[in-house]
């Protein structure tokens, strides 16, 4: 589905991404773990065209989508929620969900969507009404990820979704993540927490500074003992 073949990105004089090659396959969970700085979210801002990359290119459903506008590369079906939820926060839950589907005509569809949505997140079936910078962090994170879902994206990236939530919250957000991807969506996950991503994730990839330095199932690379020592503090 999503091929990534020696992409590179600079920053001035950083080089922030180093000719770095991904697949992300239909229907599975691929996930990229690696400390701060590693160039995990230079990774996903490049693949939707927020970031231009100097070198490489990038292959979504047979089509080149490298450094294409952002606009264009949605349209298509690839939606990131992004690192710190950035919801609107003078607007209602149910505006933000709205806006999610802005790109869309199918009303009928979009109604069933929004349904779905609730049925996925309770927690804001209750709250649709509310303004959405009142809700607290996780709520909000839910909300980012239900306006993702309202574009109906066939590829699902997220950002760094439990980060900042209480571990209960988190449980919540990765049970959710499994529930999406059972509907038929494709997610590629960037996640701190990498016992969590790896637990769930077909596929990882460890990335080092700009560099790809280990590759593996998901399960493999959980039981790895650099990964273990070096993400899972064991």
């Amino acid at each position: 589905m999503l091929k990534i073949r020696d992409l590179n990105v600079h920053y001035g004089g950083i080089h922030a991404l180093k000719g770095i090659s991904i697949d992300v396959p239909e229907n599975k969970i691929v996930t990229l773990i690696g400390a701060n700085g590693a160039g995990k979210s230079t990774t996903l801002r490049s693949i939707i065209g927020l970031v231009k990359s100097s070198s490489g290119s990038v292959v979504y459903d047979g089509q080149t989508v490298t450094n294409k506008r952002t606009k264009d590369i949605v349209s298509k079906g690839v939606v990131l929620v992004p690192e710190g939820r950035r919801v609107f926060p003078n607007l209602t839950v149910e505006e933000n969900l709205i806006l999610g589907a802005y790109i869309r005509k199918d009303k009928e569809a979009i109604k069933r969507d929004m349904e779905w949505v609730y049925q996925l997140f309770p927690r804001l079936k209750e709250r649709v009404w509310q303004k959405a910078g009142t809700m607290s962090g996780g709520e909000q994170q839910m909300l980012a990820v239900a306006r993702a879902l309202m574009t109906k994206p066939k590829l699902l990236m997220m950002d760094e979704p439990s980060l900042g939530l209480a571990p209960l919250i988190v449980k919540d957000i990765f049970g959710i993540i499994k529930e999406i991807h059972k509907e038929g969506v494709t997610i590629l996950l960037i996640e701190q927490n990498a016992k969590a991503a790896l637990e769930i994730a077909d596929y990882g990839y460890v990335l080092e500074t700009g560099s790809i330095v280990l590759e593996g199932e998901g399960k493999h690379l959980l039981s790895n003992d650099e990964v273990q020592k070096a993400y899972l503090g064991e």
